[in-house]
Protein backbone atom coordinates (compact mmCIF):
# COMPACT_ATOMS: atom_id res chain seq x y z
CA UNK A 1 0.00 0.00 0.00
CA UNK A 2 1.07 3.22 -0.91
CA UNK A 3 -0.03 6.63 0.61
CA UNK A 4 1.17 9.81 -1.21
CA UNK A 5 1.17 12.48 0.77
CA UNK A 6 0.81 16.32 -1.54
CA UNK A 7 1.74 19.46 0.25
CA UNK A 8 0.61 22.98 -1.23
CA UNK A 9 2.31 25.28 0.90
CA UNK A 10 4.35 27.60 -0.64
CA UNK A 11 6.60 27.44 2.87
CA UNK A 12 8.99 24.91 3.45
CA UNK A 13 7.88 22.32 6.66
CA UNK A 14 5.44 25.13 7.81
CA UNK A 15 2.09 23.99 9.37
CA UNK A 16 0.51 22.12 6.12
CA UNK A 17 3.67 19.92 6.59
CA UNK A 18 3.46 18.87 10.36
CA UNK A 19 -0.10 18.10 9.99
CA UNK A 20 0.39 16.13 6.94
CA UNK A 21 3.81 13.97 8.06
CA UNK A 22 1.70 13.29 11.64
CA UNK A 23 -0.88 11.43 9.22
CA UNK A 24 2.14 9.90 7.33
CA UNK A 25 3.56 8.87 10.41
CA UNK A 26 0.91 6.81 11.38
CA UNK A 27 0.17 5.62 8.01
CA UNK A 28 3.65 4.35 8.27
CA UNK A 29 3.35 2.94 11.22
CA UNK A 30 0.04 0.78 10.34
CA UNK A 31 2.57 -0.62 7.47
CA UNK A 32 1.88 1.40 4.94
CA UNK A 33 4.73 3.03 2.28
CA UNK A 34 4.70 6.70 2.81
CA UNK A 35 6.01 9.09 -0.10
CA UNK A 36 5.84 12.61 0.23
CA UNK A 37 5.50 15.83 -2.40
CA UNK A 38 5.92 19.39 -1.47
CA UNK A 39 4.84 21.66 -4.32
CA UNK A 40 6.32 24.42 -2.99
CA UNK A 41 9.70 23.85 -4.91
CA UNK A 42 7.39 22.68 -7.95
CA UNK A 43 7.10 24.78 -11.30
CA UNK A 44 3.56 24.04 -11.57
CA UNK A 45 1.69 25.93 -14.11
CA UNK A 46 -2.61 26.31 -14.40
CA UNK A 47 -4.67 24.61 -16.71
CA UNK A 48 -4.61 26.01 -19.90
CA UNK A 49 -7.88 24.74 -21.36
CA UNK A 50 -5.74 23.78 -24.90
CA UNK A 51 -7.30 20.41 -24.93
CA UNK A 52 -4.52 18.88 -26.25
CA UNK A 53 -4.54 16.16 -23.83
CA UNK A 54 -7.73 14.95 -25.69
CA UNK A 55 -5.41 13.74 -28.41
CA UNK A 56 -2.55 12.71 -26.82
CA UNK A 57 -3.76 11.47 -23.51
CA UNK A 58 -1.32 13.55 -21.31
CA UNK A 59 -1.29 17.22 -20.16
CA UNK A 60 1.16 18.69 -22.51
CA UNK A 61 2.32 21.31 -20.35
CA UNK A 62 6.07 21.40 -19.78
CA UNK A 63 6.63 21.39 -16.00
CA UNK A 64 6.64 19.37 -13.22
CA UNK A 65 3.30 18.15 -13.30
CA UNK A 66 4.10 14.91 -14.75
CA UNK A 67 5.89 13.53 -12.23
CA UNK A 68 3.45 14.32 -9.19
CA UNK A 69 0.71 13.31 -11.68
CA UNK A 70 2.96 9.77 -11.80
CA UNK A 71 3.27 9.46 -8.04
CA UNK A 72 -0.49 10.29 -7.92
CA UNK A 73 -1.26 7.11 -10.59
CA UNK A 74 0.93 4.72 -8.26
CA UNK A 75 -0.22 5.64 -5.26
CA UNK A 76 -3.60 3.44 -3.77
CA UNK A 77 -4.21 6.74 -1.42
CA UNK A 78 -3.62 10.25 -1.99
CA UNK A 79 -3.83 12.78 1.48
CA UNK A 80 -3.62 16.57 -0.15
CA UNK A 81 -2.94 19.06 1.82
CA UNK A 82 -3.33 23.11 1.85
CA UNK A 83 -3.00 26.23 4.13
CA UNK A 84 -6.07 28.51 3.46
CA UNK A 85 -5.33 31.49 2.11
CA UNK A 86 -8.52 34.37 1.82
CA UNK A 87 -11.04 31.17 2.25
CA UNK A 88 -9.68 28.77 -0.61
CA UNK A 89 -6.49 26.64 -1.39
CA UNK A 90 -3.29 27.88 -2.65
CA UNK A 91 -2.61 28.55 -6.38
CA UNK A 92 -0.31 25.21 -6.31
CA UNK A 93 -3.07 22.81 -5.38
CA UNK A 94 -5.75 24.51 -7.61
CA UNK A 95 -2.90 24.03 -10.74
CA UNK A 96 -2.57 20.45 -9.62
CA UNK A 97 -6.04 19.98 -9.15
CA UNK A 98 -6.94 21.16 -12.41
CA UNK A 99 -4.42 19.74 -14.48
CA UNK A 100 -5.36 16.05 -12.90
CA UNK A 101 -8.55 16.45 -13.43
CA UNK A 102 -8.94 17.53 -16.88
CA UNK A 103 -5.76 15.80 -18.15
CA UNK A 104 -6.61 12.69 -15.86
CA UNK A 105 -10.53 12.42 -17.88
CA UNK A 106 -9.28 12.38 -21.10
CA UNK A 107 -6.34 9.63 -20.29
CA UNK A 108 -9.01 7.07 -20.26
CA UNK A 109 -11.90 8.66 -22.23
CA UNK A 110 -12.89 9.62 -25.57
CA UNK A 111 -14.58 13.51 -26.66
CA UNK A 112 -18.09 12.72 -28.04
CA UNK A 113 -19.35 14.70 -30.59
CA UNK A 114 -22.02 17.91 -29.71
CA UNK A 115 -24.77 15.87 -30.71
CA UNK A 116 -23.72 12.84 -27.97
CA UNK A 117 -23.48 12.29 -24.77
CA UNK A 118 -21.17 10.90 -22.17
CA UNK A 119 -21.61 8.29 -19.82
CA UNK A 120 -18.06 8.62 -17.84
CA UNK A 121 -16.55 5.33 -17.03
CA UNK A 122 -13.74 6.20 -15.37
CA UNK A 123 -10.71 8.47 -14.62
CA UNK A 124 -7.15 8.40 -13.92
CA UNK A 125 -7.65 7.79 -10.33
CA UNK A 126 -10.86 5.49 -10.78
CA UNK A 127 -9.92 3.30 -7.10
CA UNK A 128 -8.11 5.62 -5.13
CA UNK A 129 -8.71 6.68 -1.85
CA UNK A 130 -8.49 10.67 -1.52
CA UNK A 131 -8.88 12.74 1.61
CA UNK A 132 -8.18 16.61 2.29
CA UNK A 133 -6.23 18.65 5.59
CA UNK A 134 -7.32 21.96 5.30
CA UNK A 135 -4.73 24.27 7.95
CA UNK A 136 -5.92 27.77 9.03
CA UNK A 137 -5.35 30.43 11.49
CA UNK A 138 -9.04 30.96 12.20
CA UNK A 139 -11.90 30.68 9.37
CA UNK A 140 -12.18 29.81 5.72
CA UNK A 141 -11.68 26.41 6.41
CA UNK A 142 -15.02 24.90 4.82
CA UNK A 143 -14.73 26.69 1.55
CA UNK A 144 -11.55 25.22 0.77
CA UNK A 145 -12.12 21.75 2.24
CA UNK A 146 -15.41 21.21 0.52
CA UNK A 147 -13.31 22.05 -3.23
CA UNK A 148 -11.32 19.57 -1.88
CA UNK A 149 -13.77 16.93 -0.85
CA UNK A 150 -15.70 18.06 -4.26
CA UNK A 151 -12.53 17.56 -6.34
CA UNK A 152 -12.16 14.10 -4.83
CA UNK A 153 -15.74 12.55 -5.45
CA UNK A 154 -15.76 13.60 -9.55
CA UNK A 155 -12.52 12.05 -9.77
CA UNK A 156 -13.93 8.63 -8.99
CA UNK A 157 -12.05 8.46 -6.00
CA UNK A 158 -13.53 7.06 -2.74
CA UNK A 159 -13.31 10.10 0.38
CA UNK A 160 -12.90 8.02 4.17
CA UNK A 161 -14.69 9.64 6.61
CA UNK A 162 -13.61 11.03 9.97
CA UNK A 163 -14.88 11.41 13.53
CA UNK A 164 -14.52 15.44 12.72
CA UNK A 165 -13.57 17.67 9.46
CA UNK A 166 -9.65 17.19 8.65
CA UNK A 167 -8.73 20.59 9.66
CA UNK A 168 -5.74 22.06 11.39
CA UNK A 169 -5.59 25.30 13.46
CA UNK A 170 -2.19 27.07 13.42
CA UNK A 171 -0.25 30.14 12.14
CA UNK A 172 -0.83 33.32 14.10
CA UNK A 173 1.54 35.85 12.68
CA UNK A 174 3.09 32.74 10.06
CA UNK A 175 4.10 31.05 13.47
CA UNK A 176 4.95 27.19 12.77
CA UNK A 177 2.93 26.24 16.01
CA UNK A 178 1.13 23.30 14.28
CA UNK A 179 1.83 20.56 16.94
CA UNK A 180 -0.07 23.10 19.42
CA UNK A 181 -3.20 21.94 17.83
CA UNK A 182 -3.42 18.64 19.94
CA UNK A 183 -7.31 18.26 19.28
CA UNK A 184 -6.13 18.67 15.28
CA UNK A 185 -3.56 16.74 15.45
CA UNK A 186 -5.44 13.81 16.78
CA UNK A 187 -7.78 14.23 14.05
CA UNK A 188 -5.17 13.76 11.35
CA UNK A 189 -3.59 10.55 12.74
CA UNK A 190 -7.02 9.18 12.65
CA UNK A 191 -7.86 10.29 9.24
CA UNK A 192 -4.80 8.13 8.56
CA UNK A 193 -5.92 5.42 9.97
CA UNK A 194 -9.55 5.39 8.55
CA UNK A 195 -7.49 5.98 4.78
CA UNK A 196 -5.15 3.06 5.60
CA UNK A 197 -8.45 0.74 6.43
CA UNK A 198 -10.32 1.88 3.73
CA UNK A 199 -7.75 0.77 1.14
CA UNK A 200 -7.10 -1.95 2.96
CA UNK A 201 -10.65 -3.07 2.56
CA UNK A 202 -11.39 -1.86 -1.31
CA UNK A 203 -8.14 -3.95 -2.03
CA UNK A 204 -9.39 -7.56 -0.35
Amino acid sequence: MIILGIDGSPRKEANTYAFLQAALTRAAELGAETRYIGLGDKTLSGCRGCYECVEVKRCVIGDDFQAIFAAMREADGILLATPVYHASMTTEVKALMDRTGFSGRWAVSEMKAQDESYQWDACALTGKVVAPITVARRTGQTMAFAELLMWGTCNDATVPGNAYWNIGMAGKGGARDAEQDVEGMDNIRRLAERMVDTVEKLNR
